[in-house]
């Protein structure tokens, strides 16, 4: 089963419920790619390009400029590929508020593989004498370290955004496997075990997941990339905050069905105010609604709509909908 039916309710505002597009395999990473071949959303995946061929040249007219294709390329540097090898018991049966089902929901309890897509949000080398993002550690804590008794004195320490409904709590996030540059068929495995819920809000369907490495390579490698793409989104954003209601141009970075990175362009349709909490009226997160391609293993992807888009916290792929429209997570923007 690739994907969980869901009903519609465009006309809740508060509830933009969709399909959940994460890739479900029975037969684990040998039959990943035969979901790809046999897709029947996007058979052949002409909407989708590899994002190691990506160039300037697939931007749409008027859009063809340096920094918006280095934002591009950055962001897909930063898109990790998500293994989940179980689905905790639990899980809701339906959405928060709604009779919606819930993802996953015939599966809890199983070690049946899913797969998403997710982004770094953050990279940051941390030493004993700091104590870490939060002060909470003074050695690393990744496995290795923890298996061996004699732990590293420096590390880093980032952060994932992802769906909630790819990695629900914290007993799913021990069972997960981050994928790193996957960038082509081959790619060599970057992967990464040590995985924790920093932030999650099954209403907004927007989980934040803290990582840890002292693999100096992979840890300066995301630091550098990270504050390369801490540059380049201001520029972008500026750049294109006036026309952003024109163009409505956005764009997503994902692993369909497991397999390698793809980035797909298109444009943002509607944008809708959605409340988290009730007690706090005035506050509104934002979902967009969207028909930038996307799969089953883009669920958790990120949706960057330009002139909106930036920083930290992000729009993340949450589901598609029978209006053949995407929808994201709800989310603040600048």
């Amino acid at each position: 089963m690739i994907a969980t039916k869901m009903n519609q309710q465009f006309h809740s505002i508060d509830h933009l419920i969709g399909y959940h597009e994460t890739q479900v395999s029975e037969g684990g990473e040998v039959d990943l790619h035969k979901h790809n071949k046999g897709c029947e959303k996007n058979p052949g995946h002409t909407q989708f390009i590899p994002a190691n061929l990506f160039e300037m040249k697939h931007l749409p007219d008027g859009h063809q400029e340096e920094d918006l294709y280095e934002l591009i390329k950055v962001i897909a540097d930063l898109t990790v590929h998500i293994e989940v090898k179980m689905t905790s018991k639990l899980r809701p049966d339906c959405w928060p508020g709604t009779s919606n089902p819930y993802p996953c929901i015939e599966l809890k309890g199983k070690k049946t593989m899913r797969c998403g897509s997710g982004r770094v949000t953050s990279a940051i080398l941390c030493k004993d004498k700091e104590g870490g993002v939060d002060k909470q550690f003074t050695k690393c804590w990744c496995t290795k370290c923890q298996k061996s008794g004699k732990p590293n004195d420096f590390w880093w320490e980032f952060f994932v955004e992802t769906a909630a409904h790819v990695i629900f709590n914290e007993e799913e996030a021990s069972h997960t496997i981050l994928n790193f540059f996957y960038d082509y068929n081959g790619s060599p495995k970057v992967v990464l075990d040590k995985v924790s819920i920093y932030e999650l809000s099954t209403t907004r369907d927007w989980c934040r997941l803290k990582c840890v490495t002292c693999d100096i390579n992979l840890g300066s490698r995301l630091e550098q990339i990270w504050t390369h793409f801490s540059v380049i989104w201001k520029i972008v954003y500026r750049k294109y905050r006036e026309s952003r209601d024109v163009h409505k141009l956005a764009f997503v970075v994902s692993h369909p069905h497991g397999c390698s990175k793809q980035i797909s362009l298109g444009c943002w349709r509607e944008m809708h105010k959605v409340k988290e909490d009730k007690q706090r009226a005035s506050f509104y997160f934002h979902k967009f609604t969207y028909s930038v391609s996307t799969c089953p293993g883009s669920s958790g992807a990120p949706v960057y709509c330009v002139g909106y888009s930036g920083g930290t916290y992000s729009h993340v792929h949450s589901g598609s909908s029978e209006a053949d429209l995407n929808l994201s997570c709800a989310c603040r923007f600048l």
